[in-house]
């Protein structure tokens, strides 16, 4: 015998139930008294009672909901989040089998009703990611047959795993799948009420938004597994949208390549007539300028590169490149007269292999005059002294010797000045190779721009040429918790708990036993136990269907999940041969609904709220729903980009202790992680990497313990767009400032080419300013590596500003012993710059200034002397020419000192030499070492699972 325990409190309710439910069995066939609208009302207000259960006589009834939706607007894509904004004029309708009546008797064939008086199906949008912001509409229309229209606007912010490789020519299809979220297939399923043709044109027809996105077309398929198990009836729609390309073609790519063809064309311009290095530095301060106006129209997204962001960092790259071949032949033509010969290798595989690829074979160069001559001369110069003695010791010829030594300084001033100018074989092949390398990046640059132009014109063309639907394999469809469900319905049955309440149906209906679970909805207030020293047991469980993003300012991370609690109602308990059935959906609001919640939890729930649960004949409650969770989380961003973190969503009831409500997990740990990476759709910024649970019991002040069950989600962010966009072009930058100190300091203007670069390279983390993460917490790693570039680019201005002014200013102190010492002695050596050897050629010579203070004497002299008439007598003559000498061995040793300085000029050169090789091995070091460290970085993070 079934013992039934009824509240006393919950009899009047009982016998008002009874008083207003009509006769079951059958459909209810309404009776109006008018004609007309009020008498319809009143007569269908015993229907209203019964909006708690599934509208069928009889539960293994299926209800079919035939749905589509219009298209009324494209809102937008958001790339890095990986969402799809529309707006949708959705339609369904259903049988309500509860109701009928005769249209001519009541005076109408239909009638429109508040929503809230009518059960509703729980359709959702799986990819719904955000709460529906939509005008809400109240009114449902009700049939005479019983058929029930529901129509309403959804502004729908769906996931979909967008593909941006060939931006801004691409195509993006994105699902829309319906399903119940609770009901199985046996209990509801959906048929498409419009073909997709029409859905596509009649979109398209009413379409007001022509915005960044045109609707290509829509398709749908139904997804029916092959399974004898309960599963979950899916109706999916593929949305197929095309980017109109036009606006990113005029102001991204026709720019960009003119940018590209301008730095083309200043391969024409002449390195040893034309600051060329110069020239391309503003070029590639131009182009980074230009990427920032243009930052806005880049896609960000974390899962795949667009293709046109590779063709910009290429273009960057190339332009880099360019940057420092214009140093390397800078260097060749300024100082490669003091190089060593090319090595045989270079002159093979340059000079003759490469050389004939760019149509500059080596020329065979004939000895000039200037090559022959010194010879000659120094053979010459020694004849002509014989000659002269004997000479002057025969005829004594003074003034012929005039002008012998007069025509040897002659030859002298022109051997130093032809030296300096022609250079030496060694340095002519340098030069050449410095050509060829020129002539060789230049022929890469044009293959580059063609393939670049093509490519561009195949995939544009491409992406309107695509007019056919693609073909989408249906969705695996997986049910989780139906294992779990399946093992608390054998664990409660196993057990009969002492007191629980036997419902009995007066018949195997829906109507009935809704009637027979009245008195259990009345006691909804209170835990469902018989005695409260009972623990209520809950099954905790979710899917992890997306990661959305990070806030690390806010130190908040954004996720989508599925979650499922499951729990014994004690005050529920029916015999279901009796009542037809083993299951029934009903309303959450009639039920105890344990307060578990998420501590970590920062706002609002803003996904789509599912208003059934699932109640079994044992008293066995399964409540799902989804939830939009925006929690708190202790974010380490040290290692951004390669970071890793590890997230708390800790479940725990907010009031009640451990003693009266216990939590444990439906499914393991494991099998939430696998399942959560093969539902989730959003393949944004972060990547699931690993899933973790631990219960734990903690004590209260009142010196009771209270459960908290927490997992730990470990996600991994995807380094490779900020590998990409931010690391190299930065290593690009600072590659080019490391080539800068092959500039010669002496002919080229390197502290103007370093201030631009600074300026360019401050431009460019203006334009990433967005990619980098804001925190308060930790200064990530990257800003540690991008100050000390803009810090080391600094620290070589300011060495070059001293280089130059050691070059072209102080030079006539001579240098203090303690920085002879510090840094000729120790620090040259290290550097591999040894000092000079002191050239003591000259010292013999008489000191320029005192020949001309001698000169000058000599001419005051002549200039006292009266101007003579006629030809001049030897003596004459030879003074004249001796006066013609001195100036002429003035000049020469004026062009010789300029040309080789002072002993105490050639030191100061020297140590700026030395800063210079010496900050240049710092850079060299500080760049290897980043390498290093971001590569190992990166490995160790790819290697985390």
């Amino acid at each position: 015998m079934t013992q039934t325990c009824v509240p006393p409190s919950a009899k009047p309710t009982v016998v008002l139930i009874l008083m207003l439910m009509p006769a079951v069995g059958s459909a209810v066939l309404v009776n109006c008294a008018e004609p007309n609208q009020p008498a319809l009302l009143g007569a269908l207000r015993q229907i209203f009672n019964l909006s708690s259960i599934r509208p069928v006589m009889n539960m293994t009834t299926c209800t079919n909901v035939s749905t589509y939706f219009t298209m009324y607007g494209i809102l937008g894509v958001e790339e890095k989040a990986q969402l799809l904004v529309t707006y949708l004029w959705l339609t369904s309708w259903w049988m309500n089998e509860l109701v009928s009546w005769d249209p001519i008797q009541c005076g109408a064939d239909q009638i429109s009703l508040p929503r809230n008086l009518f059960w509703t199906p729980d359709i959702v949008i799986n990819e719904f990611m955000d709460e529906n912001t939509a005008p809400f509409v109240p009114y449902v229309y009700l049939s005479s047959s019983g058929v029930v229209l529901d129509a309403q606007p959804v502004r729908v912010v769906s996931s979909c795993n967008l593909d941006i490789y060939t931006f801004p020519f691409d195509i993006q299809n994105c699902s829309l799948t319906f399903n119940s979220y609770m009901h199985y297939a046996t209990d509801i399923k959906i048929f498409s009420g419009r073909g997709a043709d029409k859905t596509t044109a009649f979109s398209k027809e009413v379409m007001t938004t022509l915005g960044e996105w045109e609707l290509l077309d829509i398709t749908s398929n139904k997804n029916n597994p092959n399974t004898s198990e309960d599963y979950i009836d899916k109706l999916i729609f593929h949305v197929r949208v095309r980017r109109r390309a036009t606006l990113y073609v005029v102001n991204l790519l026709i720019p960009s390549c003119f940018l590209i063809t301008v730095d083309l064309f200043s391969f024409l311009l002449p390195p040893q007539n034309v600051d060329r290095s110069s020239f391309k530095m503003t070029l590639i301060l131009g182009y980074t300028v230009f990427l920032l106006i243009m930052n806005d129209l880049l896609p960000v997204t974390g899962n795949t590169i667009p293709l046109i962001n590779v063709f910009f960092s290429i273009c960057l790259a190339l332009m880099v490149a360019s940057l420092l071949e214009t140093i390397l032949i800078t260097n060749l033509l300024c100082g490669s007269a003091d190089f060593s010969p090319v090595p045989r290798w270079i002159r093979v595989l340059v000079l003759e292999i490469l050389g004939c690829l760019v149509c500059l074979r080596q020329r065979t160069k004939e000895p000039s005059d200037s090559e022959m001559k010194p010879n000659a001369m120094v053979a010459q110069q020694k004849h002509d002294d014989e000659l002269s003695g004997e000479i002057a010791t025969v005829a004594g010829g003074g003034a012929l010797q005039e002008l012998r030594s007069l025509g040897k300084n002659l030859q002298a001033i022109r051997l130093q000045v032809e030296q300096q100018l022609r250079g030496s074989k060694g340095h002519e092949d340098w030069i050449q190779v410095g050509f060829i390398i020129d002539r060789l990046l230049f022929g890469l640059y044009i293959l580059f721009v063609s393939v670049s132009f093509i490519t561009i014109i195949i995939i544009w063309a491409n992406s309107y040429g695509q007019c056919c639907p693609l073909q989408v394999k249906p969705a695996k469809v997986l049910f989780i918790f139906i294992i779990s469900m399946l093992m608390h319905e054998l664990v409660y049955s196993s057990v009969a708990p002492c007191g629980s309440v036997m419902q009995n149906c007066s018949q195997p209906d829906p109507p009935s036993l809704l009637l027979a679970l009245q008195p259990a909805f009345n006691l909804s207030t209170i835990r469902p136990v018989v005695n409260m020293s009972t623990t209520t047991n809950v099954g905790i469980g979710f899917t992890l269907y997306a990661i959305m993003g990070v806030d690390e300012k806010a130190q908040v991370l954004k996720t989508y999940i599925w979650q499922s609690l499951s729990w014994k109602n004690e005050f529920i308990n029916w015999d279901p041969e009796q009542c037809g059935f083993k299951r029934i959906s009903v309303p959450r609001q009639l039920l105890w609904v344990p307060d578990i919640v998420i501590n970590e939890f920062m706002e609002k729930n803003s996904a789509p709220i599912v208003p059934y649960t699932y109640l079994f004949s044992d008293g066995l409650v399964v409540d799902e729903q989804p939830v939009k969770v925006i929690s708190s989380c202790r974010l380490d961003i040290y290692t951004f980009p390669f970071d890793i973190q590890t997230c708390r969503l800790t479940f725990n009831s907010y009031l009640l202790y451990a003693n009266a409500l216990q939590m444990n997990l439906s499914s393991s740990a494991a099998d939430i992680l696998q399942y959560s990476k093969e539902v989730m759709t959003t393949m944004g910024e972060w990547e699931l990497v690993g899933l973790t649970a631990t219960s734990v019991l903690l004590p209260s002040r009142d010196d009771e313990m209270y459960q908290e069950m927490r997992f730990f989600v470990t996600v991994r962010r995807r380094a490779t767009l900020y590998v990409v966009n931010l690391l190299m072009p930065s290593c690009f930058l600072i590659t080019v400032d490391l080539f800068s100190f092959l500039l010669p300091p002496q002919n080229v203007d390197r502290s103007l080419f370093k201030m631009t670069l600074i300026l360019g390279y401050t431009v460019f983390l203006l334009i990433m300013n967005d990619l980098l993460p804001v925190t308060g917490n930790t200064i990530p790693l990257i800003n540690v590596f991008l100050c000390l570039c803009l810090s080391l680019m600094a620290a070589s201005l300011l060495e070059t500003i001293i280089i130059t002014n050691l070059l072209c200013g102080s030079l006539h102190s001579p240098v203090p012993r303690w920085i002879r010492v510090a840094v000729l002695s120790i620090l040259g050596p290290i550097v591999r710059l040894p000092p000079k050897p002191v050239n003591r050629e000259d010292a013999v010579i008489q000191n320029p200034a005192a020949r001309e203070v001698n000169v000058s004497c000599v001419a005051e002299a002549d200039g006292e002397v009266s101007p003579q008439e006629g030809p001049l007598d030897d003596d004459e003559a030879r003074q004249q020419l001796r006066s013609i000498g001195s100036d002429l061995l003035a000049i020469r040793l004026q062009v010789k000192q300029e040309l080789e300085k002072s002993e105490s000029s050639e030191e100061w050169i020297q140590v700026g030499f030395i800063i210079d090789r010496l900050l240049f091995c710092f850079y060299v070091l500080f760049i290897s070492v980043s390498f290093i460290t971001i590569i190992t970085i990166w490995i160790q993070s790819s290697n985390v699972s």
